[in-house]
């Protein structure tokens, strides 16, 4: 085993002592050595309920053979630290996840790894170690929160919270009902209700075969999340014994997979970034491309929140990925999955108990998938939009510029009133290089929806957006502004034109002069200067290769 290292022989006397000290019985030695990754947290709401979902991995592994640690995280909520400088940190913690994770498998030889994990960064940066390390790894993801319940409606955070700040505004609702449904929107533990990041990214991981099926769409309050956190550190001493390592799974037919399970449940537009760096670490090409071809021959068969009326909860009753999984048949690749069956296995003995929720290919919510990649004078290397969240009145979108050169300056600008219909907001400086860190736009996005702009209003960015974004709302523009891309020299009352049919994406100038404002532009100096956020700032790659450290 990869852990006699730390465990056999006269020369580890030393190391043993240590391990006897950790309460490690000697009969224990013989036994696979394997890390929890756990990203409990106080701070996440999605994170609350690991304490015992840890137990029961503990409780798998034991069953299966192996001996458990658990070793720590961090987590980032990011409706939390959304609307402020807190967001800088989010992506970037992405990057210090997945170097956590390989530093403790590396110091300690471990030989097999559970990663823990729920939220938007914390997967995608749990599954890049894993492919780094590439020693036998499960992903257990915490699950999704309940719906909350206000006036006899189901409620989630982006709807029912984030939005509703415009709409009482705008005086849609009155001070009592914004209280009741701060108070309501988020009942309990879990990852937030719709098919935002950490659910899309949690149905990912288990699309490409990394966690046990059904996993992804198991509620946090749930028993059946007990017993698959269970059922996974029972399996992961297996995949141990079997050598069943990352790499055997997550190969091109995975990631493909993934990408049309993607567009097929109209996820969000940060998948994009995720399952590129997830590929880079795998050494999988996948290019902004692939998402877009895959994209024009996937239709979106869910209807999910935040551009649909299902929740979470509705796509597990209805058989979850699995489900999805069956429906989508004959177009996936066949693949190795953990679970010890393959991905057509999977399809061929799964069952779709609501055909609404599922739809038929031949009957699908829209003809194409969830995300569509546009590039133009504007974005020369690519941006991505949630396609399947903008209505067809705004596919099709011109008008005149309003530019802000940070979320808070546009934020101020939107909730005083003075961005009026026909504008397309610009809110530049904020990508992985300039923001630093790529912060979401969630707060100018639903403070536009719930204003009643969503459809006459448009808004680009170099950040990016929440997966609860919806309407004409094009992110990852790259190159980003403070790298010399030409977003950086759009100006007020410029005309845009952003036409998602065509995937295009431009400002009405020509080629002579956007060279020429280019030419005049001054050299950006970032915002961070001390810390870590300086170091990623400096070394962080473009939004179109994953924003990846290099």
């Amino acid at each position: 085993m990869r852990s006699d290292i730390i465990k056999k022989g006269i020369s580890r006397v030393g190391n043993r002592a240590l391990l006897y000290a950790m309460g490690v019985c000697k009969r224990e030695m013989a036994k696979p050595f394997i890390g929890i990754a756990s990203s409990f947290s106080d701070l996440v709401p999605g994170h609350i309920n690991m304490r015992g979902l840890e137990r029961a991995v503990e409780n798998g592994i034991y069953a299966g053979g192996g001996r458990p640690f658990v070793f720590g995280v961090p987590a980032i909520c990011d409706g939390i630290a959304m609307g402020h400088s807190g967001m800088k940190y989010s992506l970037a913690s992405r990057e210090l996840i997945a170097d956590i994770v390989e530093t403790m498998a590396g110091a300690y030889a471990l030989d097999g790894l559970v990663l823990l994990t729920n939220c938007d960064k914390i997967t995608p940066g749990m599954l890049m170690a894993c492919v780094r390390t590439n020693i036998p790894s499960i992903v257990v993801t915490a699950g999704p929160m309940l719906t909350g319940h206000y006036k006899g409606k189901r409620l989630d955070l982006v709807h029912d919270a984030f939005e509703a700040v415009g709409r009482y505004k705008r005086g849609e609702i009155s001070k009592n009902d914004l209280d009741r449904l701060e108070l309501n929107a988020c009942p309990g533990a879990g990852s937030c209700q719709g098919l935002f990041t950490a659910n899309t990214m949690s149905c990912l991981t288990e699309a490409m075969g990394m966690s046990l099926s059904g996993c992804a769409t198991s509620l946090a309050v749930s028993s059946k999340k007990v017993r698959i956190a269970f059922e996974s550190g029972s399996r992961i001493v297996d995949l141990v014994r079997k050598n069943i390592k990352p790499r055997s799974i997550l190969n091109k037919k995975a990631f493909l997979n993934a990408v049309m399970v993607d567009m097929a449940l109209g996820g969000s537009t940060n998948t994009v970034l995720h399952l590129t760096a997830i590929a880079k670490e795998a050494d999988v090409n996948l290019s902004l491309d692939t998402f877009d071809r895959i994209s024009r021959k996937t239709p979106k068969i869910c209807d999910l929140r935040p551009s649909g009326e299902y929740f979470m909860e509705d796509l597990e009753i209805a058989g979850g990925i699995p489900a999805v999984l069956k429906r989508l048949g004959s177009r996936l690749d066949d693949n190795p999955t953990l679970t010890g069956v393959s991905v057509k296995t999977i399809t061929r003995t799964s069952r779709i108990y609501d055909e609404d929720i599922i739809r038929t290919l031949d009957a699908p919510y829209k003809e194409e998938g969830g995300i569509a990649i546009l590039k133009g004078n504007i974005a020369p290397e690519g941006a991505v939009v949630k396609q399947g969240a903008v209505d067809e009145s705004a596919m099709i979108f011109t008008g005149k510029a309003k530019v802000f050169d940070s979320e808070e300056e546009a934020m101020d600008s939107i909730l005083k009133g003075k961005v009026k219909k026909g504008s397309v907001v610009v809110i530049r400086y904020e990508g992985p290089n300039g923001g630093p860190g790529m912060r979401e736009m969630l707060s100018p996005t639903s403070a536009i929806v719930g204003m009643g702009l969503s459809n006459d209003v448009a808004l680009i960015t170099d950040g990016r957006f929440s997966g609860g974004t919806r309407g004409p709302c094009i992110g990852h523009i790259a190159p980003e502004a403070s790298r010399g891309g030409p977003i950086s020299i759009i100006r007020n009352n410029d005309t845009i034109k952003i036409d998602i049919k065509k995937r295009r994406i431009d400002v009405h100038l020509t080629a002579r002069e956007i060279k020429g404002r280019l030419r005049k532009k001054k050299a950006y100096k970032l915002k961070v200067t001390k810390g870590w956020l300086s170091r990623y700032a400096r070394f962080v790659g473009s939004a179109s290769e994953g924003a990846v450290l290099e």
